[in-house]
């Protein structure tokens, strides 16, 4: 499909059609922002812009998104497009000097069927220190036919020697609006549903469109009775509710979604824009909490579970953490305790 089925990234496509239409292509360039907000699609859009079988005018550049090249370029089985991408089967996956010096091969002779060779490397900055310094020797002495399309969504983890041998083009997220109009449009799903995701995902489209929202509404409802008067004010069911969520690994999760629900309630408490709350379902509930909330605490609250994930991955007893934190939140609401422990 073309550049225009793009949610979002009106300023960098706009760039990159100009340049096309000018015939002013760099030879590299670096699409740099948030991981899943379509850096990796807005690239692979300009491949098949490039080597289309049927472009468009000279004052719209873009592609037909149907012929041989660009189903090629979409499947990654065109003759002058490859992919670079980390081995995730890596504990920590990276972009190894031998993937690199594969395409240096490559680009020695010119493009077979296209306009031009194109190198995609996604995830660039997990480029190992020998494979950076193999790019960077391309980089200094580009083949005309060759365009190199870094994507990374940690760009000052890329050397300096490499970012300063490309163009960079950043990549904001879309707007929630956008965002929630390509769900109701691609995953046809409710506006409700579509709110929620794009919320949830912080208008990352590339998240949003894969998430399993079925499974996401779940584990949202399980942090709801968490949070529900009935378990905050029984010390027993906040004890057994963290002892088995930390015996299934799965604490940091639900200290994540306290913390999202726990926005909310500061949101509401304040008077915000309700645009923002992601539980607005639970608008009722949240203002109830917030008449008798103590904001400072809540604040506080955040704080410390912000501590304890960025603590996550040093020895950490996420069951006290998380006993810790639903025991604080109860105080927080003004609630009283209506059981104790056994």
């Amino acid at each position: 499909m073309p550049f225009r089925d793009i949610t979002g990234h009106e300023r960098p496509i706009a760039l990159l059609k100009a340049a096309l239409s000018h015939g002013r292509l760099a030879h590299a360039y670096l699409f740099h922002g948030e991981a899943n907000i379509g850096k990796f699609l807005t690239a692979t859009r300009l491949a098949q812009a490039l080597n289309c079988e049927h472009p468009f005018p000279a004052d719209d550049q873009d592609s037909c998104g149907l012929c041989r090249s660009c189903l090629q370029t979409a499947a990654r089985t065109h003759p002058d497009y490859v992919v670079i991408e980390p081995d995730r089967e890596l504990a920590t996956p990276q972009i190894k000097i031998e993937q690199v010096r594969d395409i240096e091969h490559q680009f020695i002779y010119r493009p077979l069927m296209g306009e031009r060779k194109i190198c995609l490397i996604d995830d660039a900055d997990r480029l190992t220190i020998g494979a950076a310094n193999a790019l960077l020797k391309t980089l200094e002495e580009p083949p005309g036919h060759g365009l190199f399309i870094l994507i990374s969504s940690r760009p000052q983890a890329l050397p300096v020697t490499i970012r300063s041998r490309c163009q960079s083009l950043r990549f904001t997220n879309p707007a929630q609006t956008q965002v929630e109009a390509a769900l109701i449009l691609k995953r046809e799903i409710p506006p409700a549903d579509a709110r929620f995701l794009a919320l949830f995902t912080e208008e990352r489209i590339g998240e949003a469109l894969t998430k399993d929202l079925t499974d996401l509404r779940a584990r949202q409802r399980e942090c709801l009775n968490l949070v529900a008067p009935a378990t905050l004010k029984s010390t027993t069911a906040i004890l057994s509710a963290s002892e088995s969520l930390a015996k299934a690994d799965r604490g940091m999760e639900i200290l994540s979604w306290l913390s999202r629900w726990i926005r909310d309630l500061v949101l509401v408490h304040v008077g915000s824009d309700q645009d923002h709350i992601l539980h607005l379902d639970q608008l009722s509930q949240l203002q109830d909490y917030a008449q008798q909330a103590d904001l400072d605490a809540l604040l506080e609250l955040l704080k410390e579970i912000e501590r304890i994930e960025q603590s996550a991955t040093r020895h950490l007893n996420l069951h006290m953490a998380l006993e810790t934190i639903l025991l604080r939140l109860r105080e927080a609401l003004g609630l009283s305790p209506t059981g104790v422990p056994a």
